[in-house]
């Protein structure tokens, strides 16, 4: 308890002071925003293993393609907007609108360009992820994509979305899927932080040429499924159905 509390202070307090000051690199390019911005992530990590004892392991780090392209990770808490900002850089975050309107974070988000949907929006949505994720990909950044749309507990799988998928078809861009462990130790709705290692593990770049969106995102389900499996040491669990 002492430890969660310890490191929500060091939250607030890092967001208090880096909120403010995100605001000056207004001017500077992509890369070098996202540089100062991803201090945050990098410092929340530290803190993290300083105060609860969680720490990662990344498997899989020679599968990162040298050109930016399309990431699609599962989504088990808020550890992993964490954890990607250090593997993909500069990278951009599909994610809802709403989150750009919480106070000094949302700002933060903002200047980093991404692509904030209206999940309500439906078919509009998904024709936006397409249309500003190959802009964002043309820019040198890559595309980060929840493909379940929001987080799911350990051993639970959610249904798996078509945007990224989509995206990546039209702009012939391969996925690099990635699977993690971290609801494990950092609860999606869970105030408390298990110690330990959480296991981070990037897969081979998925293929897109001459395949549609619904084979890239059944693909990339197996793949992301079969590895967190792995990590639990347990069957994958069924899938609810095609993505839509």
């Amino acid at each position: 308890m002492a430890g969660s509390t310890l490191f929500a202070l060091g939250l607030f307090v890092s967001t208090l002071v880096l909120g403010p000051l995100s605001l000056l690199t207004v001017p500077l390019p992509l890369r070098a925003r996202f540089a100062f911005i991803s201090l945050w992530a990098r410092f929340n990590l530290w803190w993290l293993d300083r105060t609860c004892g969680l720490r990662f392991e990344v498997e899989g780090r020679e599968h990162i393609p040298a050109r930016p392209t399309v990431v699609m990770c599962k989504h088990q808490s808020a550890w992993e907007t964490l954890a990607l900002q250090t593997l993909f850089r500069p990278q951009v975050w599909v994610l809802k609108r709403e989150l750009l309107w919480i106070p000094l974070f949302g700002w933060g988000l903002a200047l980093l360009r991404p692509i904030a949907i209206d999940r309500r929006a439906g078919r509009r949505a998904i024709e936006q992820v397409v249309r500003q994720g190959i802009d964002r990909l043309a820019r040198g950044a890559w595309v980060v994509v929840f493909p379940e749309g929001t987080r799911v507990a350990p051993r639970e799988r959610g249904r798996y979305h078509i945007g990224g998928a989509l995206l990546a078809e039209r702009a012939g861009a391969p996925v690099v899927p990635v699977a993690h462990n971290a609801g494990e130790f950092w609860p999606r709705h869970g105030f408390l932080k298990r110690p330990g290692v959480i296991r981070l593990v990037i897969g081979p770049p998925i293929a897109v040429a001459d395949r549609k969106a619904a084979e890239i995102l059944e693909e990339v389900e197996r793949w992301v499924e079969g590895t967190m499996a792995r990590l639990s040491g347990q069957p994958a669990a069924a899938s609810p159905g095609p993505g839509h």
